[in-house]
């Protein structure tokens, strides 16, 4: 599933090719059934106007201008936004198409259907309206550990809760905990302040990384746990193995010699 890097990459794309453009038709696609998308009217509202600016909170990214109308975009699994010019051939699986004036359009493809756009007053709303926690690159050390540190439950549960921390998901939060060395299934209270420190330096590292790269994992080193994100694999760091478990209900990788 797209986590905070990728749709920060998606976002950053709408921001090159799609603002300050008056958009001129707003399309469905084929096969829009069990999808959320604007309804006819509120497609209707966003013609004639621009998307002067983007933000992005979490895996949740928005576009719209100071005086409105907003949309918010979540990818979903497998979904993304695809700028592209009237001359070439649209992308598969689009479910909505913005078209802007000259030959720039914006899809939203979303092949598997879980993802959505919605109309919105302002992202500021829609975060405090849906309970979000901070964005994972936003928040503070201090307001980490006390999150964090004050679940009960499973760390890697803990990390992946949108409501206490916006935009870690299944790969980022395996990533993190496997280089601060620490076991998914650890109880987040029982977490000491340096391994709480730890943890959060190094999902500010993971993430970073991943934003300096535009989230192209091709260009990540070889000692990252998605090098060998398979069971029974050798660890690239300390030559343990990489075991599969579930925790929460989720998939979780990790080294059964460095995290503990």
């Amino acid at each position: 599933m797209p986590e905070l890097p990728e749709a920060e990459a998606n976002r950053r794309r709408v921001t090159e090719h799609c603002l300050n453009r008056t958009i001129e038709a707003v399309r469905l696609g084929n096969d829009t059934t069990h999808v959320e998308l604007p309804s006819a009217s509120e497609r209707e509202a966003l013609v004639g106007r621009q998307f002067t600016e983007t933000a992005r909170h979490g895996k949740y990214i928005f576009a719209g201008s100071k005086t409105g109308p907003w949309i918010a975009v979540h990818l979903g699994m497998t979904g993304s936004l695809r700028p592209y010019t009237s001359g070439d051939a649209a992308p598969d699986f689009a479910r909505i198409t913005f078209e802007f004036e000259g030959d720039t359009r914006l899809a939203y493809r979303c092949p598997r259907k879980l993802g959505w756009v919605r109309p919105i007053d302002a992202p500021e709303s829609f975060v405090a309206e849906t309970g979000l926690g901070p964005d994972a690159m936003e928040i503070d050390r201090a307001r980490f550990r006390a999150v964090i540190g004050a679940t009960r439950g499973a760390v890697k549960s803990a990390l992946m809760a949108q409501k206490k921390l916006a935009g870690l998901g299944n790969l980022w939060s395996d990533e993190t905990l496997f280089r601060a060395g620490i076991a998914p299934d650890r109880t987040a209270s029982g977490l000491d302040e340096g391994q709480l420190d730890s943890l959060y330096d190094e999902m500010r590292h993971v993430l970073g990384t991943l934003l300096d790269l535009n989230a192209d994992y091709s260009k990540l080193p070889d000692d990252w746990l998605l090098r060998a994100r398979e069971e029974g694999v050798d660890c690239p760091r300390c030559g343990g193995t990489i075991t599969k478990t579930t925790v929460g209900g989720r998939s979780a990788y990790h080294c059964t010699e460095h995290q503990s």
